[in-house]
């Protein structure tokens, strides 16, 4: 299928909320980008506003969407077609205990069939594209060959999209903060999934650390998903549309970046919203930086006001000088 997201930054519980996306539209204008994960029901019943809305300039935008219930998950398919989302995609991969006591999730893993009627029922009320975002597998799944079953029932569905977080889940006997780091990463399974369903669109997502393995790893899949990294980092994306996307633009410094979600700080905090609901996304922009403690520090003083980073950007435009 024609499908022309190479780079996403993945979707991330308490992170990848709207500030923090509308933080990183600033660095890059292609990378696609990931609402956090939703519940199902959660939309059906909960303050639709405050889950579903979002800043104009976040397109590309995915809404992550976790349920198991067919007719539940088709009618927030249609509820994100309308509120504008270019994606939804199903939770199939995350193994927290919350996520499976609503079995949906990792857990899915284990019952195809509930997700490609998920699809199926989805794809009957939406146009927008769905997708599905799993693990290689899930506790005593062992086999690649039941890794492409879940693929395979899920295709039939008319699902043409997978990113795959090339690890297991283990639902008993880990933390999903272990989940992400303990089992053990194996990227073979999902380039041989691209060799044997070059009709799908397979993203690999992972482990992955900085641009460059992007590069490699865009040599046997069709895109990549970068997560953590990118939150710790975040100043990675401004070298994404030129290197991932071809697409040559100026790139923006971090005092740019820096400035304009001052700006958006202002109108936001106007509206209600606390300073440190949206600077905690920022900590990691001067990453790698030699002032990037100090920088940190400012954000995790006790009372942050935006006048602090207006004295920010004059210290450093002195180093600059």
């Amino acid at each position: 299928m024609n499908y022309p997201h190479k780079f996403s930054v993945a979707p991330m519980m308490d992170w990848t909320d709207r500030h923090c996306r509308y933080f990183y539209r600033l660095i890059s204008k292609h990378t696609q980008l990931y609402t956090e994960m939703i519940t199902s029901k959660a939309i059906l019943h909960g303050d639709k506003k405050r889950l579903l809305d979002y800043h104009k300039d976040e397109h590309p935008l995915v809404l992550q969407l976790g349920g198991s219930d067919p007719s539940e998950m088709a009618q927030c398919a249609k509820i994100a077609q309308d509120w504008g989302y270019d994606e939804v995609n199903i939770n199939a991969g995350c193994p927290s205990d919350r996520v499976q006591s609503g079995s949906f999730g990792a857990c899915l893993m284990n019952a195809p069939q509930v997700v490609a009627q998920c699809v199926d029922a989805m794809k009957q009320v939406s146009d927008v594209p769905i997708t599905v975002k799993s693990r290689i597998g899930v506790d005593n799944m062992e086999s690649y060959e039941e890794l492409t079953h879940f693929i395979t029932t899920v295709k039939e569905a008319g699902c043409g999209v997978f990113i795959i977080h090339a690890r297991k889940a283990w639902l008993k006997g880990l933390s999903p903060k272990q989940n992400r780091t303990v089992p053990p990463l194996n990227y073979d399974w999902v380039y041989r999934l691209k060799k044997d369903f070059p009709d799908l669109n397979i993203g690999i997502n992972g482990g992955i650390l900085n641009l460059e393995e992007v590069q490699n790893h865009l040599q046997k899949v069709d895109s990549v998903m970068l997560g953590r990294t990118i939150y710790h980092q975040p100043y990675l994306l401004s070298n994404v549309d030129e290197k991932i996307y071809d697409q040559s633009s100026s790139i923006v410094s971090r005092e740019q970046v820096l400035l304009s979600f001052i700006d958006y700080m202002k109108v936001q905090h106007q509206q209600g919203v606390p300073i440190r609901t949206m600077t905690r996304h920022i900590l990691g922009l001067y990453h790698g930086q030699k002032n990037a403690k100090k920088f940190k520090r400012l954000l995790s003083g006790s009372s942050v006001e935006l006048d602090h980073l207006y004295e920010w950007l004059s210290f450093i435009e002195t180093k600059l000088d």
